[in-house]
């Protein structure tokens, strides 16, 4: 009867949301986990096909330059991922290592010559950079065909242009996710945690613009929130939204109270935090994950959600500028 529904709970099927999701579902208990380890696979394979057909083609393959500037731990591990990925689809890469003391001018020298290299199919330099050079003038000292981060002026003014261009990786990833789940986008509130040029602007130009465009968007209404964004105000619009991503680098910043029942959570946040119970540092998000889980329909992990998409993303990047898709 409808007054003891709530004394019971169904278990239902896994829920099979396209290819991507892991874990069993009972009736308002728990999120679809979405596992970006899973969707990554499913890209790296596409990935990899193309570039057979490419090379059949008579093309030569596609190949990824990256600098690495300086010692810092995480990006040494970012870079290492996007290398054995890449290996993974067939794309050749190198890695062009320099002490964090390095000059900008000898940084753009060099980025000069790998411009000018006509074997290098895409380039990118991984961020963040030493205090003492420019990201913005190094982000737009890749050539713009070769960009495959998507972070130069020219991508990024295409991408807000609404017309086809080069995504910068962790927004397509996060797009992509949404798309190949079936998260509705279409007249739906959309909170978009992080205001940052490199992912929060970029996540939220894809999300709000037309899907009739050149480069269609997700015709969702978007509200961007960040840093000076008063907690009050940040949950009152994040119990408004029907997809909450996340994107500040805050711990726990997003909390079940501030979630609506049947939400999508996407979290793109990267903290390294000490784990009260070992001591040692664990990698976590910006979502206090195993509480909203128990409130939204779908949810990322991290690690194993946005972070292995990003690095497909790339791939797929890589494979474009040397299709010579956009320029």
């Amino acid at each position: 009867c409808l007054s003891c529904r709530h004394l019971k709970t169904k278990e239902l099927p896994i829920r099979t949301v396209g290819k991507y999701v892991v874990g069993q579902q009972t009736t308002r208990s728990k999120a679809t986990i979405i596992s970006g380890t899973k969707l990554a696979k499913e890209i790296h394979k596409e990935v990899q096909k193309d570039v057979e057909s490419w090379l059949t083609l008579g093309n030569k393959r596609p190949h990824l330059s990256v600098i690495l500037v300086g010692d810092n731990p995480a990006s040494h591990t970012y870079v290492k991922n996007k290398i054995k990925a890449a290996t993974i689809v067939g794309i050749t890469s190198e890695v062009i290592q320099r002490p964090s003391s390095i000059s900008q001018e000898d940084l753009l020298d060099i980025l000069s010559k790998l411009n000018n290299d006509s074997s290098v199919s895409g380039l990118l330099v991984q961020l963040p950079l030493p205090d003492h050079i420019n990201e913005r003038a190094i982000c737009n000292a890749v050539a713009p065909e070769k960009d495959v981060d998507g972070f130069h002026i020219v991508n990024i003014g295409r991408l807000c242009l609404d017309q086809y261009s080069i995504i910068p990786a962790t927004a397509g990833a996060v797009w992509e996710i949404i798309k190949r789940t079936g998260i509705e986008t279409f007249g739906k509130n959309v909170v978009v945690a992080g205001r940052s040029k490199n992912v929060g602007m970029p996540i939220s130009m894809l999300l709000h613009t037309d899907g009739t465009h050149e480069r269609p968007g997700g015709d969702a209404t978007v509200t961007i929130t960040h840093r000076y964004t008063p907690k009050e105000l940040l949950k009152f619009h994040t119990q408004l939204a029907d997809i909450v991503i996340v994107a500040a680098g805050i711990p726990k910043l997003i909390t079940a109270d501030m979630i609506k029942e049947g939400a999508a959570v996407i979290d793109v946040g990267i903290n390294y935090v000490e784990d009260p119970a070992t001591g040692k540092t664990m990698l976590t998000g910006d979502v206090d994950f195993e509480e909203v889980k128990k409130k939204a329909d779908f949810i990322t992990p991290v690690p194993g959600g946005v972070g292995p998409v990003t690095v497909a993303m790339l791939l797929k990047n890589t494979l474009m500028t040397a299709k010579k898709l956009v320029f």
